[in-house]
């Protein structure tokens, strides 16, 4: 989660609890605490959904990664091994069968790899005969089943993930908007205790995105003599 998103929840989750330890009759000041409730209680659901999904898609992806370990070391590997030793006697073959690149991207080497699957399921009498168990075929074509599902799931988890963090965001300004309605109330309703006015204000606070003693670094020039511009390199 956003930290700037998650420092406006847990400001507005302080809101909550000091609203409900100091209740007002008012009716404007119940509605306006039942819609921050409300979009609160939306907000936290919403957090644990993008949560859910930001672990799903990491594991998706991890499965993903083993399973491409997988086919590119073990089953490309003997694949191969057996095309290219098939291909001294056949030069056509020698080009077929070749490893995709190491640092090819997911999609690339998915396509690569269907294309060599492709090629040794036409060959596979020849590359049987060259010392391809029979199987071999078959659990390449499996893992890299599993392999699109993988990816598949990693890519729905992910779009979950970006779809909570936009609702986050929206949720936390309509959030921000009830508590300035609410600081608005408690102003004139704690006027004269200065005490509970600085409750109040502890729990609205939201704490900058940048501290604000911390130094802005400008290039060329050192933090014990901001005056002085560094040489040249």
């Amino acid at each position: 989660m956003d930290i700037i998103v998650r420092r406006k929840l847990d400001m507005a989750t302080r809101v909550r609890t000091f609203s409900r330890a100091h209740p007002s009759t008012e009716p404007t000041y119940t509605t306006v605490l039942g819609r921050l409730e409300e979009r609160l209680t939306e907000a936290e659901a919403i957090a644990t959904t993008q949560h859910k999904a930001q672990v799903a898609a990491h594991a998706a992806r991890l499965h993903r990664k083993e399973l491409r370990r997988i086919v590119h070391f073990q089953l490309l590997k003997y694949l191969v091994a057996v095309g290219s030793v098939a291909g001294k006697a056949r030069g056509e073959l020698a080009a077929q069968f070749r490893l995709p690149r190491v640092t090819a991207n997911n999609q690339a080497f998915l396509t690569a790899v269907k294309v060599l699957a492709a090629a040794a399921e036409q060959q596979r009498d020849v590359l049987v005969a060259g010392g391809m168990a029979p199987a071999l075929l078959e659990e390449l074509q499996q893992k890299l089943a599993e392999f699109e599902t993988a990816s598949e799931e990693a890519r729905a988890w992910r779009l979950s993930h970006i779809g909570a963090r936009a609702d986050l965001d929206k949720i936390a300004g309509e959030l921000m908007d009830q508590v300035r309605v609410l600081d608005g109330i408690n102003r004139w309703r704690f006027a004269k205790d200065p005490d509970l006015m600085e409750e109040w204000d502890a729990a609205r606070h939201l704490p900058p995105s940048r501290p604000a003693d911390e130094p802005v670094q400008v290039k060329g020039v050192t933090p014990n003599d901001p005056g002085r511009v560094a040489p040249a390199a």
